[in-house]
Order: C-alpha cells, then sequence, then structure tokens
C-alpha cells in the first residue's frame, strides 16, 4: 500500500524538501524586519531610518527516523521511516516573508509586513502501524500486528497569511542602558487545511496474502479540510491561496529588549529579550470545508478493509469512503461541523547577544512552545535551542549556528550577510559532514535607509 494514508503526507513532505526561521540572521546587528519577526521590541533598536523587506524565505524539514544521506540515495525510504520503536515524525515548516516597510522615528518604529505560512507534518506515527500498512508483513502469508498507542496520530497541514502591523518604542534609556518594548497585531488569512488524527488507537491488523484487514479496534477519529488541501494532496498552490479566505482571525506577538550600549559608542555590548509569538487563532470558512469526529469501533470479530485505502489522494475522497454504509457502522459520527477553528503555534521566545571581543558575537535562543500541538485543533512547532559564535559588523555577518531541536536533534550550520543580502542554513555543515536529520536553508534580501 504505498499510498496509503499514512504516507500520503510524507510524500509531500520529501517532494517539498527544499523550527526556528533565519537563524543567527534574526539576531544581527544590522537590526530591522527580521529582528523584528523574532521580536517587535526589536524595531526600536534600529539605526536605520527605513528597513525595506523586497523576499525572505525559509524552509525547514526535520524528521526522527532519516539522515540526509537516506533522503539523498531515496532508496527504502517508507522501510526506513517506519522502523525501531520510537514514533515516527516529521516537521516541515516554511516561512515567506514578502515586502514590508519598517520606519523609526524618534523613540518610535513601525513595521508593515505580508507573511505566508506552511506547515505539514506527520505526529506520533506508531511505527507497527506504519509498517504494517507499508509492507503487511508480505514476508509472511498470514500475519498480524497489533497496534496500542495512547498518543493522538496525526497527518496535518496548514496554511496562512498575515499582513502584520507592528510598533514598537523605547521605554527608558539610562546611561548606556536601554529598555524597549513593541508588539506586534497579525491579520490572519486562512488558506487551507487538512488533518486525520486517531487518538488512543488499540487494533490488530491482519495479513492475509496482502489483505489488510483491521480487527478489534477503537480509536476517536477526526477529519477536517478546507481549501485545496482537501481536494489533494500534492497541490501546493500560489503565493494568493495563503490569503484566499479573507480575514478571519487576529494574532499578537509581544515583547521586550534590554541592551547595554558600549561607552565609547553606539553599539552594544550586551543584548537580549523576550517575546511571545503567536498567540491568537483564525477561523477556516468556506462552503467546501468539512470537520467531523468520529468514534472508531470495530468488533472482535468483524472487519475493516484496509485495502481500500490503497489510492486516497485527498481527504474529501477518504470522507467519501467512510460514509459508505460498509464502513459508516466502524465510524460513528460523533460531531460534525463545517467552518472550524485552528490555533497558532504560540512559542516564548528568549535570546541574548553577547559581545565577546572586538567584533566577535555569541548568541544564543531558546525557541520554547507554550501550547500542546498534539490536539487536532492546533498548527504545530516544536522546541528548538541554539548557540551561535559569530563575526558581525554593520556591513557584515558571518556565523555558525549550532541548534538542537526536539525532533532531529542536534544540528551545525553556517550562514554569510553582506548588507542587506544574506544566505543561509542551520544544518548544512552535518548534512554534509554527518547523517543529519535536518535539512534547511534561508535566503533574503532587504534595502536599508
Amino acid at each position: 500500500m504505498k499510498k496509503g494514508l499514512i504516507l500520503i503526507l510524507f510524500f509531500v513532505i520529501i517532494q517539498s524538501i527544499a523550527q526556528e526561521h533565519f537563524t543567527g540572521i534574526n539576531t544581527s546587528k544590522r537590526n530591522g524586519l527580521l529582528n523584528g519577526n523574532l521580536n517587535p521590541a526589536e524595531l526600536a533598536n534600529m539605526d536605520l531610518k527605513f528597513d525595506i523587506s523586497i523576499l525572505n524565505t525559509s524552509v525547514n524539514f526535520s524528521n526522527n527516523k532519516l539522515t540526509f544521506n537516506d533522503l539523498l540515495k531515496g532508496e527504502n525510504l517508507e522501510n526506513k521511516f517506519f522502523t525501531g520503536s520510537e514514533a515516527a515524525n516529521v516537521r516541515i515548516d516554511g516561512i515567506i516573508l514578502g515586502p514590508g516597510l519598517a520606519y523609526k522615528r524618534g523613540s518610535w518604529a513601525f513595521g508593515l509586513t505580508s507573511v505566508a505560512n506552511i506547515k505539514a507534518n506527520l505526529i506520533n506515527i506508531d511505527v507497527a502501524l506504519g509498517d504494517a500498512i507499508q509492507n503487511g508483513n508480505l514476508s509472511n502469508i498470514i500475519s498480524s500486528n497489533s497496534i496500542y498507542s495512547i498518543e493522538n496520530q496525526r497527518i496535518n497541514a496548514t496554511t496562512w497569511g498575515e499582513i502584520n502591523l507592528s510598533s514598537a518604542r523605547k521605554i527608558i534609556e539610562i546611561g548606556n542602558h536601554r529598555l524597549s518594548g513593541g508588539f506586534t497585531i497579525k491579520l490572519l488569512f486562512p488558506g487551507a487545511y487538512a488533518n486525520f488524527s486517531a487518538d488512543n488507537l488499540k487494533g490488530t491488523i491482519v495479513n492475509t496474502l496482502g489483505n489488510l484487514e483491521l480487527t478489534n479496534a477503537t480509536a476517536n477519529v477526526n477529519l477536517a479540510y478546507s481549501g485545496i488541501l482537501g481536494k489533494d494532496f500534492n497541490q501546493n498552490g500560489n503565493f494568493s491561496d495563503f490569503f484566499s479566505q479573507g480575514i478571519n482571525g487576529i494574532g499578537t506577538d509581544f515583547g521586550l529588549t534590554y541592551t547595554l550600549k558600549k561607552t565609547d559608542s553606539n553599539e552594544y555590548k550586551f543584548n537580549a529579550g523576550l517575546s511571545v509569538r503567536n498567540f491568537g487563532s483564525m477561523t477556516f470558512k468556506s462552503d467546501s470545508n468539512t470537520s467531523i469526529n468520529y468514534n472508531l469501533n470495530v468488533q472482535n470479530g468483524e472487519s475493516l478493509d484496509l485495502n481500500q485505502f490503497e489510492n486516497v489522494t485527498s481527504l474529501e475522497q477518504l470522507e467519501g469512503i467512510l460514509s459508505e454504509p460498509q464502513n459508516a457502522q466502524y465510524f460513528q459520527k460523533t460531531k460534525s461541523s463545517q467552518n472550524f477553528k485552528v490555533k497558532l503555534p504560540t512559542t516564548l521566545n528568549l535570546y541574548a547577544d553577547y559581545n565577546i571581543w572586538n567584533k566577535w558575537y555569541i548568541s544564543g535562543s531558546i525557541m520554547q512552545k507554550i501550547v500542546d500541538d498534539s490536539k487536532f485543533n492546533f498548527a504545530t512547532t516544536q522546541n528548538t535551542y541554539t548557540l551561535t559564535p559569530k563575526f558581525s559588523t554593520k556591513l557584515v555577518d558571518v556565523y555558525a549556528p549550532q541548534t538542537i531541536n526536539e525532533i532531529s536533534g542536534y544540528s551545525s550550520g553556517l550562514g554569510f550577510r553582506l548588507s542587506g543580502f544574506f544566505i543561509g542554513s542551520s544544518s548544512i555543515v552535518t548534512a554534509l559532514l554527518n547523517n543529519s536529520k535536518q535539512a534547511d536553508v534561508y535566503i533574503g534580501a532587504r534595502i536599508g535607509l
């Protein structure tokens, strides 16, 4: 069943491979909209009067099963993905910072940015379930696999756009000490959403000469979709699709920064910040929307045919299969609605940047999620911890982020900035020299006046 439901999003993720975005560059001395994306209070620390964003984009891929070498070879990816005993996880996270403008006047600074977000995930997938569906233990004529998972297993993807209005101000400045604050109001434009989850799944998959059946099974199941992701998993859309449903949500970012300036210049010896990002939610409203909760119950002696899901390419098609009489008896609807709300991936961000000597700096950051994104109505994120040594001037940055995240573990990267242009990756070094389970890249261009 090489196009079984468990694998559909996985293939989309592999095709999309080109978390914290813009690691290293988002704490650059060349302060502006990128720094403000991490913490809106940073806009008050701009040395420039204007910062104009042309286009900045970042794509992160991480998983806990496949190495970078595995992805390059492309051999038996499905089999390798469902090995071991640890639940399988994949995260792909993309962001596009479109045209934007920041303006500073006196103690105040203001920003206007456009943002497109992409998130797609496999979350806590039971490897026994995935292996049974993928391979069916075809080396055996008759076999069975017992599934017992208390996790909420999810196949999930979300796209949305934002128009962000930011304001920041220097709150107090005494001698070399400065405290600034800022906030961002996000106008949210839901784009597309897809979620298929099975919470607390228990059951047995029986293989008889390649025919797979689920028996003696129970689970709480959610199926929800909106926009292009409901009709075809392979539809990636374009920039305009991220704003397709109009303004249907509000989000906020807010934060503080503390700066210790050097006594003989306007440059800083130490800069630190705290921010809460992505607090809010958006409502998907469309005539084609569907959100259904099911109670799966297959008694011992009964069986659900899994082969019928082999060629499913959309959640809309899946919904039709579940409603067929032979399947509806096992999937009892407990709740159904057309419009549904999805909460943003709220995070707490802490960071500090210290001038060691001359133009050499070291920065550290923590991105900690403060929501339970295993629930079906949350867009997802992951905890990330980064230490970045760098050489930094107003014209040039060279930096080497060292990152640990909860899915793929440790990665080492390299980045470079020349004036407003930058390019980098937080995993390129380990991807090329070791068996990294993360791959990412970011690039952008800005104009400062």
